[in-house]
């Protein structure tokens, strides 16, 4: 049976003219809810925590580029689900603008994003239709990472850094075979005694490795349960990373020179780790990609 025909509105014309309208809808709901706007792009630019928020918009529009041909191959206007979309951003937006004052500025921020994100939605599915949507699923759920985590989320995922973190460095410690006297998050050596505090979580790299351990799941996997195992194992690396840099400038601290401790590699070290990271994902996707590749020459 031959796929069913979409009619294409005429009074949305060709794909340049639907880009055209659809930019100007982004334009006009960032004006429509620009204090929100403003206040997510100074808490993006304020917070080291938050600084990769501002890229998520464009990293998802440089997917919805890149897929073009595939996304907009059928083009269509589907009025019914875009009003879905709608009615949720408009409710999310009305529910921030009347409850808002009594919550915090942050969570406030962040249903204001999420209602703004269902709103853009809303519009990529009326001037392009049903099937687009489906196309691109992956870089419009994307947009969900742009929206700032709630103060509960934010505590809770910090906490889960801290004690996976300190957990890590406790292994690692006794495998050292360092004499280390352990009481909850401090650990008191010879000559240092140290704390995983909240702004050892690590929580900033973390998110940059879990966002890139996503894109790199998308584009170069291609089985689902292969793309969850690679971002699980993302996660942990956030955690296994955050335990040897705690480890490592501890064992610095402690017998090369107590400076390692606020020095350069402590305040600008999480580059360093994070490549690390990256390194310890490598031959775990590189074992994916190659099943991936016996399973496509065996079909």
């Amino acid at each position: 049976m031959p796929p069913p025909t979409i009619r294409i509105p005429s009074s949305l014309g060709s794909l340049s003219r639907r880009v055209l309208l659809y930019a100007a809808w982004v334009a006009g709901c960032c004006l429509l809810l620009l204090h929100p706007v403003l206040a997510f792009a100074a808490y993006a630019l304020s917070n080291d925590n938050a600084s990769h928020l501002l890229l998520i918009p464009f990293i998802s529009a440089w997917i919805l580029f890149l897929e073009r041909d595939k996304i907009f191959k059928i083009l269509g206007s589907d009025l019914r689900v875009g009003l879905l979309f709608f009615i949720a951003g408009a409710a999310f937006a009305l529910v921030a603008f009347s409850f808002g004052s009594a919550w915090t500025s942050l969570n406030r921020l962040s249903v204001y994003i999420f209602a703004l994100v269902s709103l853009w939605i809303a519009g990529f599915v009326f001037f392009f239709g049903r099937t687009a949507l489906n196309q691109a699923r992956f870089p419009l759920a994307f947009l969900l990472l742009a929206i700032p985590i709630p103060d509960f989320l934010l505590d809770q995922a910090i906490y889960l850094l801290q004690k996976g973190s300190a957990e890590i460095a406790a292994v690692l410690f006794d495998w050292s075979g360092v004499p280390v006297l352990r009481e909850g998050f401090v650990f008191h050596l010879a000559h240092v005694n140290i704390e995983v505090a909240r702004e050892c979580s690590g929580i900033r790299s973390s998110l940059a490795l879990l966002i890139l351990a996503i894109l790199v799941a998308y584009f170069y996997l291609k089985t689902f349960w292969k793309q969850v195992v690679l971002v699980v194992a993302g996660l942990f690396v956030m955690i296994l990373k955050n335990g040897v840099r705690i480890v490592t400038l501890t064992l610095l601290a402690s017998y090369v020179d107590p400076g390692f401790l606020y020095g350069r590699l402590h305040r600008e070290g999480g580059v360093v780790f994070f490549l690390l990271g990256l390194l310890m994902l490598a031959p775990l996707l590189w074992f994916l990609q190659r099943g991936e590749a016996k399973e496509a020459a065996a079909a």
